[in-house]
């Protein structure tokens, strides 16, 4: 048993043994349980194999075409709006120019946001975009001389209230990834671009991106998932599940529909499956793209 403890083979996987179980319990287990539900109507906590029949209801049903449109919709734009501003602000701060105590205080009051409870985040975002005249975003609406909105029941500004919250929340957690990616970067590289008369754009394109490049890759897929998993934002916001024509219902807010509201456990998990696929499918394409998977030479 000793020989065996302190074999150089073995020690490795004796390491990560601990990481292994967990993913086991908690995802991979779980996982295969979600997949074997998917095909059985579930009944008073019994299962019964109805075959693809939830998957054929999924594909007939308009309301999960509608929360899947919402949640690719609202992953792409956080895409566009949490990947280059983070990436900009963190340019910025690692610049030479300014002072560091302002700079340090400013890293800190971005990072605030994410230390904040999200119901909490959801509910002052409701209020801000409230209907009523004294609403925050209303009072705005009010000085610039169009009229009070009815923010969250139109389409295209429930989801500017939906993008705003996720601006506010991740920023700053994109921007510190970022920042360390950019300290990361060996000065040298910077001094060789001027030496060859490089300027400040130059080096921006020419150094930089691809100095940031896995930490873009890392950023963007959890980002993928983040967006496509969303779901307490949108629920805080609402007030609920429930929201004028669906224009608030994602995906996972359709699976917490069926699963938990009308106990339908056995064509919720074809939902969750459906996005678990989706999430593996979009990161796997953006990561292969990306290099990822290429071996060095």
């Amino acid at each position: 048993m000793t020989r065996l403890l302190y074999s150089k083979r073995l020690a490795p996987y004796l390491f990560i043994l601990p990481f292994l179980l967990t993913v086991a319990v908690f995802w991979l287990i779980p996982v295969i349980q979600s997949v074997i539900m998917s095909f059985q109507e579930i009944v008073y906590g019994q299962g019964e194999f109805i075959g693809a029949r939830n998957y054929e209801r999924l594909w007939r049903d308009q309301i999960f075409w509608k929360a899947l449109y919402n949640s690719l919709r609202y992953m792409v734009l956080t895409l566009l709006l949490l990947i280059p501003i983070p990436l900009l602000l963190a340019v910025m701060i690692n610049t030479k120019i300014g002072s560091p105590k302002l700079k340090n205080f400013f890293k800190a009051s971005l990072f605030v946001p994410a230390l904040t409870s999200i119901v909490v985040a959801g509910i002052i975002f409701r209020l801000m975009f409230s209907e009523s005249d004294t609403g925050m975003m209303n009072q705005v609406a009010d000085f610039l001389g169009f009229g009070p909105v009815r923010w969250l029941r139109n389409d295209l500004t429930g989801l500017a209230a939906l993008l705003l919250l996720a601006l506010w929340r991740w920023t700053g957690v994109n921007t510190m990834y970022f920042l360390a990616g950019l300290q990361a970067i060996p000065e040298e590289h910077y001094e060789a671009a001027a030496i060859d008369g490089a300027n400040a754009v130059q080096k921006f394109f020419f150094v930089t991106l691809p100095g940031l490049k896995p930490t873009i890759v890392y950023v963007t897929t959890i980002s993928v998932y983040g967006g496509l998993a969303m779901f307490l934002e949108s629920f805080m916001l609402y007030a609920g599940n429930s929201s004028p024509n669906n224009q608030g219902l994602t995906i996972v807010g359709y699976l917490y529909r069926k699963g938990i509201q009308e106990n339908d456990l056995g064509f919720a998990s074809a939902v969750g499956v459906v996005l678990l696929g989706l999430v593996l499918v979009i990161n796997l394409t953006q990561l292969t793209f990306a290099g990822t998977f290429k071996k060095e030479a």
